[in-house]
């Protein structure tokens, strides 16, 4: 697909008009999509990647991915408990996605329930997520 191309070369902008046209020649391709969203949430449109991502889940609903950036894009507007539910439905999915366990911890630590969002980020850790042991000194361990 041309727009991941462009979206590489970080032109989000023509990325997001080669997904339109793909989206316009085939409505139900659901990657067009999830990487629409992508390059909307890189140029800070997180409501409009969630309206994509939204769409991409409704095609594919085990497309975990859709569900973690979804999650993430909620958390960039604040929304950590939206971000959470996203986080339990792509962990459903994929219960060793450890990038999940992350996001789930930091939005946990967010609402202030630190024990449980400890608790993910260490699962993160465990499962090779390497950001997850500077969240676990900054928040965990204090």
């Amino acid at each position: 697909m041309r727009g991941n191309e462009k979206y590489k070369l970080k032109d989000y902008n023509g990325a997001i008009a080669d997904y339109n046209k793909a989206i316009e020649i085939n409505p139900v391709l659901s990657t067009a999509y999830y990487n629409r969203g992508i390059a909307k949430s890189d140029l800070q449109d997180y409501s409009g990647a969630i309206a994509d991502y939204n769409k991409a889940i409704e095609i594919s609903p085990n497309l975990y991915e859709a569900y973690l950036n979804r999650g993430i894009a909620k958390g960039k507007l604040q929304d950590y408990e939206g971000a959470i539910a996203d986080y339990n439905k792509a962990l459903k999915i994929n219960p060793e996605f450890s990038m999940v366990y992350y996001n789930r911890g930091i939005a946990k630590i967010q609402l202030g329930q630190k024990n449980s969002g400890c608790l993910d980020l260490r699962k993160a850790g465990e499962l090779g997520y390497s950001e997850a042991n500077e969240a676990i000194k900054k928040y965990c361990l204090q």
